[in-house]
């Protein structure tokens, strides 16, 4: 008995979903199998932060100590880095959404994040760090100095987390450090607040009229964000980093781009 078109079409369907079942991986497999069968780890950061990530004017590349520090853990997994660059305010937002596997950004591991993600162990510690202009004559020692001023963060950091916690403070929120420290040798805003390694940093690579303000705050710890539900593919990161830091990698590129080891606390040798 022949099949009826609309049977047809239904069995055409179904082998069709079939196929394209059996081509992904099962249904609440970990990441890792799937960057394993492509061949490559889909590696997040904003490409906009110096020292940590931004586009090399000379090669058009993508550099600095995430990038490397990426580079060298993708290779210890057995995979080629891929990376994506993406505005810092969407960045959670896209690994939540499967975007892409990881964030290797500078992303600083509290308890609100935690309840979302899952965190590699720590391979960043740094403090926030106010930055204001060379010409300013106010003195700001913590943030509470800060009410009525107007305070320059990135938009969804833990920075300005902090500066939202203190009232009084007119925060304004941006995509990306370099038109924050525009606005601030501008005069639009009193002073800005962000990582204490990247206020370094532009304080020797920037020509802008600003300079380093007080550290006002704790040590901050930065991690690799994973969707929760990943063991295997969080085990592997932390295994990574593990052999990184015992063989020196970790150090060494600590040392290339700030001349000391970020990689561990400043308390231990």
């Amino acid at each position: 008995m022949p099949i009826q078109p609309r049977r047809r079409l239904t069995l055409t369907l179904s082998l069709v979903l079939i196929g394209a079942a059996l081509a992904m991986p099962a249904a609440g497999a970990d990441l890792l199998a799937g960057a394993k069968a492509r061949g490559t780890l889909k590696i997040a950061m904003e490409g906009t932060y110096p020292p940590f990530n931004f586009k090399d004017l000379k090669t058009n590349q993508l550099a600095g100590y995430d990038v490397d520090v990426a580079t060298v853990l993708a290779a210890r997994m057995g995979l080629k880095p891929e990376f994506i660059t993406t505005e810092w305010s969407a960045i959670l937002a896209g690994l939540a959404a499967g975007k892409f596997d990881v964030v290797v950004s500078q992303v600083g591991i509290n308890p609100k994040r935690e309840q979302t993600f899952d965190f590699s162990e720590p391979y960043t510690y740094s403090n926030p760090q106010l930055i204001v202009r060379k010409n300013e004559k106010a003195s700001y020692a913590a943030l509470a100095d800060l009410k009525g001023k107007k305070l320059g963060v990135g938009q969804g950091s833990v920075y300005e987390q902090q500066a939202k916690a203190v009232p009084g403070i007119d925060v304004r929120s941006y995509p990306a450090a370099p038109e924050t420290l525009q606005d601030l040798a501008f005069g639009r805003i009193d002073a800005a607040l962000n990582d204490s390694l990247m206020v370094a940093y532009l304080l020797n690579h920037s020509r802008l009229p600003i300079q380093a303000g007080a550290r006002v705050g704790n040590v901050e710890r930065m991690g690799i964000p994973v969707r929760k539900g990943n063991p295997e593919l969080k085990a592997a990161l932390n295994k990574a980093l593990a052999a990184a830091r015992a063989d020196g990698s970790l150090k060494t590129i600590s040392l290339k781009w700030f001349g000391s080891d970020v990689s561990r606390p400043a308390a231990q040798p």
